[in-house]
């Protein structure tokens, strides 16, 4: 539903003012400051919107009149507000009275209110669309489980580059052994040693006595030739003797634990190039688990991106190119501080017909932030998009569909006459000129 028809008495700045809107585009209220433009936004709310929206000081300072309020929508539907009270009454076109609750079903309550929505927060301007778009709760449930996934990769990564890092830290020795070096071995292979050594010795020891005894033996054969028989006899025992205790020198060869000694004296070195490699390695091993696991989470959270732009492509969106992306509102790839003014307006009003789509205008305040060209281009969206808005500009040029001067309508003579048909205001669409 769009506005007919507004005629406004003694409402702030107004003292009388009566507008018929162009039906479909921009009709824009000029004026200079303190004039009254504002005033009749403010009183188109209050008619509509309610009380809530009426004026802490509505009536005109330098009235003693109550105010009287008149709206007619495009479909006959009369909303008047006057009397001391300003009652509300509300005429359909078969004449039926009805009230608040039929206006507010199609009055969608930012249209009246437009800056509530463009002074919200990023998050709070997205939130407001995917609500509308019905994927509010699954889009909150992607974002959350992409921010978990993204924190978890964050931690993952860092730790990757730490293993990395350390790994690359550790001196590496490509002579030690793979497994520490047990001293405990080393010490029993020596005391081996020691021992076949000792048997060796007393094998030594025993055979210098048997070659004693042989030397005594053989000079008591040539000392005591009478006994030559038995002592002949009894060189033949120990000769017998000398055969079986003798060794070969392979046998007699002492073995050396220099070498063990040495190990000995170097096993917490040895030992230490062997846990060095192994903390290379294992920093190695958990560097690439790590990276592993980043690579996985990175496929994880491009797979909800992938949900997240599927949600919303299939979503049924106000406007082309528009979406949300990390809880911000985007518009052809814009956010929210990166586009224009007029962009600004067009998504702002596409989300308030989108809210409610039985509300065929809006309200818009201080377009003076936009150029003549800028005026022209949302100009000719909204009627495109057969939209009508009624907005205020610090501007008294041929863009104005009227200019305000003192609570009045250039060229409209003092308060107009209820029963008499009114002049019609124009509204400034693209291609009438300035």
């Amino acid at each position: 539903m769009k506005i007919n028809r507004l005629e406004i008495e003694n409402v702030k700045r107004i003292h009388a003012v009566m507008i018929e809107p162009t039906k479909d585009g921009l009709t824009i209220i000029g004026g200079k400051n303190r004039q009254g433009k504002s005033s009749v936004l403010d009183a188109i709310a209050w008619t509509l919107g309610g009380n809530k929206y009426k004026p802490s000081q509505a009536v005109n300072a330098d009235s003693a009149i109550p105010p009287r309020l008149k709206i007619i929508m495009d479909n006959g539907l009369v909303v008047e507000r006057k009397g001391k009270n300003s009652d509300l009454k509300v005429t359909d076109p078969d004449g039926q009275k009805a009230g608040q609750q039929l206006l507010d079903s199609f009055v969608e309550e930012l249209a009246i209110n437009m800056p509530k929505f463009m002074e919200a927060s990023g998050k709070e301007k997205a939130n407001t669309l995917l609500q509308i778009i019905g994927v509010g709760h699954q889009l909150a449930e992607l974002e959350m489980e992409e921010k978990n996934l993204y924190n978890e990769r964050t931690y993952v990564g860092r730790t990757a580059d730490q293993k990395e890092k350390y790994a690359k830290e550790q001196p590496y020795y490509p002579d030690a052994p793979e497994e520490p070096v047990s001293a405990s071995e080393l010490i029993q292979q020596q005391q081996a040693i020691l021992a076949r050594n000792g048997q060796r010795q007393q094998w030594a020891r025993e055979y210098d006595r048997i070659l004693s005894d042989l030397e005594k033996n053989e000079n008591a054969i040539e000392a005591y030739e009478r006994a030559l028989r038995d002592l002949k006899k009894e060189r033949e025992a120990l000769d017998e003797k000398r055969k079986a205790a003798e060794k070969t020198p392979a046998e007699m060869e002492m073995e050396s634990t220099e070498e063990l000694e040495r190990s000995i004296e170097s096993i917490e070195t040895i030992n230490r190039k062997v846990r060095a490699n192994l903390d290379k390695a294992k920093a190695e091993e958990d560097a690439k688990h790590y990276r592993d696991q980043y690579m996985l989470l990175t496929n994880r959270i491009e797979d909800v991106r992938k949900q997240k732009a599927a949600l919303l492509d299939n979503a049924d969106l106000p406007l082309p190119g528009l979406s949300v992306k990390d809880g911000e509102l985007i518009y052809n790839g814009q956010a929210w501080d990166n586009m224009s003014s007029a962009e600004k307006m067009i998504v702002s009003t596409s989300i308030v017909r989108k809210l409610n789509p039985k509300c065929g205008f809006v309200l818009l305040d201080k377009l003076e932030a936009m150029d003549l060209d800028t005026l022209k281009e949302f100009g000719a969206w909204l009627e495109q998009e057969g939209l009508q808005a009624i907005a205020t500009r610090v501007s008294t040029g041929d863009e104005c569909s009227i200019v305000i001067t003192d609570g009045y309508v250039d060229g409209q003579n003092g308060v107009f006459a209820k029963e008499e048909p009114a002049q019609k205001v124009t509204g400034w669409t693209p291609g009438s000129g300035f």
